[in-house]
């Protein structure tokens, strides 16, 4: 069967016309992909922005979108955060007005914490992990720590707490009749959900 040069040459074209054809299929569909993203990276930043409203708006006791710089490591927690005093005092830093007044702007503070959300910063530890360190701070695996083993601790080891953190911790993790930390009950209570 012999083809000829207009038979070869319509193959031809078809060919290249099917090809065009995927390829502007897969350029629609990356496309259409690329605004489904877009579209649900606006859907998320839209969330954050409405969480971050809602917990400044908790500490602008003026209603006139600024609060005290005190209050800025409350609200972070509040969004599920968890930075260290040294992590939280650079966040502050960069919300804080040239000149300091005390006070930080809804509009400076928004992009900041916005950002923090979606690079997942400063997340809480798991369960597992929180739960291991405090059994390697129980050699005997008793289950607890005493009131004073945990003040050395957290006062004499590591990145210590200061005054106001110890007093804050010990409220919430002694035990008054023992004077104990269950750790397994106060790792499970303390432990933030990030869903």
């Amino acid at each position: 069967m012999d083809i000829t040069t207009g038979q070869a040459y319509r193959v031809k074209q078809n060919q290249v016309t099917s090809n065009q054809c995927e390829m502007l299929y897969e350029s629609r569909r990356t496309e259409e992909e690329v605004d489904r993203k877009s579209f649900q990276g606006a859907i998320v930043v839209a969330e954050f922005h409405k969480k971050i409203k809602e917990a400044f708006e908790v500490f602008d006791h003026e209603v006139n979108n600024t609060v005290d710089v005190r209050e800025i490591g409350t609200i972070i927690r509040s969004l599920g955060c968890c930075p260290s005093e040294g992590e939280l005092h650079d966040l502050i830093a960069e919300v804080e007005e040239e000149e300091p007044t005390g006070y930080v702007r809804f509009e400076k503070f928004l992009p900041v914490m916005t950002k923090v959300l979606l690079e997942r910063r400063y997340r809480s530890i798991p369960e597992d992990i929180l739960l291991r360190a405090f059994e390697a701070l129980d050699p005997l695996k008793r289950g607890f720590l005493s009131k004073e083993e945990l003040i050395k601790y957290m006062t004499e080891e590591g990145e210590p707490f200061s005054q106001e953190e110890m007093e804050e911790m010990l409220s919430a993790a002694i035990d008054p009749e023992s004077s104990t930390i269950h750790y397994k009950d106060y790792v499970t209570m303390m432990v933030t959900d990030e869903n």
